[in-house]
């Protein structure tokens, strides 16, 4: 049936003769899994396989009796059709022959998942820059360098050479590039400026989720500053030290004061929909990094979007 995802359910306990192997080659190498090391990396880096109920990098060393567990998209989805490319309107701020700068309206799903073959941002890529349907790129997700969530707007970077793709995801992954987010955040007594550092992983139960994780979270570091005050929260600035998934959300929530709009870290109290406030209040601001092909210090900003500025005044006027 069309539009529908099957996954395989993967089970293994790490035996004397698989102990001190990759994460990566115990599972592309169990004859259960069926999948390429390439993918299996892939998916333990989305959280999709796990080791002991926690998050794992793809390098790591498994242990004898290790549990692995997860989920792998069946080879009917591993199987379907490449993505068309779509005349979706693009906001690009800056194009050269490496690389091309974009502001992301909130909506656009980034690239292709359940439910969501087309009308992606990388179908809209694809239709912008035909190199992307050549070889080497990853099938879903060519140029594709960082994510946004898709109610969040603003700044991404496009590689368009897979040697830019290399050098700009080695760049983030050093933690070179400057990134900076605005984001209306509710709560009370809200220090003025401060620094999060809690691990994140995979919700043990809500699959979908992301959690403070002490013990098995990867490392995740948040620095903020207040704007501007309102009755009921606060306009911040935000620096991502780290990128981890869903990171500025699940890190302001854990620390009680969720962003407008969200409606999936939010306190049960707070669920409902708040008049004025049309999505999660996030937007990428400003971000800072090399030209891959330069090496000259590049520097974009994405000014606030309309329905932000809306929002913004109307907590701002609220009673």
């Amino acid at each position: 049936m069309p539009g529908l995802y099957f996954f395989m359910r993967l089970k293994i306990e790490i035996s004397p003769d698989q102990a001190g192997a990759r994460l990566d080659q115990a599972v592309a190498a169990h004859s259960q899994s069926r999948i390429s090391r390439s993918r299996a990396a892939h998916l333990i880096s989305q959280g999709l396989i796990m080791v002991n109920h926690g998050c794992k990098r793809p390098g790591y060393k498994v242990k004898l009796k290790d549990l692995v567990e997860g989920d792998i998209p069946s080879p009917d989805q591993q199987d379907r059709k490449a993505l068309l490319p779509e005349s979706i309107p693009l906001n690009i701020l800056y194009e050269d022959d490496y690389i091309l700068m974009i502001d992301k309206p909130a909506g656009l799903v980034v690239h292709p998942g359940a439910g969501n073959d087309s009308g992606t941002l990388v179908n809209g890529l694809i239709g912008h820059h035909p190199g992307f349907r050549e070889q080497g790129w990853d099938r879903d997700r060519p140029g594709i360098v960082h994510r946004l969530d898709k109610d969040t707007s603003g700044l991404m970077v496009i590689a368009k050479t897979l040697k830019s793709l290399e050098f700009l995801q080695k760049e983030f992954k050093q933690r070179r590039v400057e990134k900076h987010y605005l984001a209306l955040v509710r709560g009370e007594n809200i220090p003025d400026a401060g620094v999060i550092e809690r691990p994140i992983g995979r919700h043990p139960f809500h699959r979908k989720r992301m959690t403070v994780l002490d013990e098995n979270g990867r490392y995740a570091k948040t620095r903020f500053s207040v704007i501007k005050r309102f009755r009921s929260g606060c306009l911040m600035d935000i620096r991502l030290y780290t990128g981890r998934t869903h990171q500025i959300r699940v890190h302001f929530y854990d620390q009680g004061m969720p962003l407008f709009g969200d409606c999936i870290y939010q306190p049960r109290s707070s669920m409902k929909k708040v008049p004025g406030v049309p999505r999660q209040m996030l937007h990428s601001w400003t971000l800072s990094f090399r030209h891959p092909y330069s090496g000259v210090r590049l520097y974009f900003d994405a000014p606030m979007p309309e329905d932000f500025k809306t929002a913004l005044l109307h907590l701002s006027d609220a009673p």
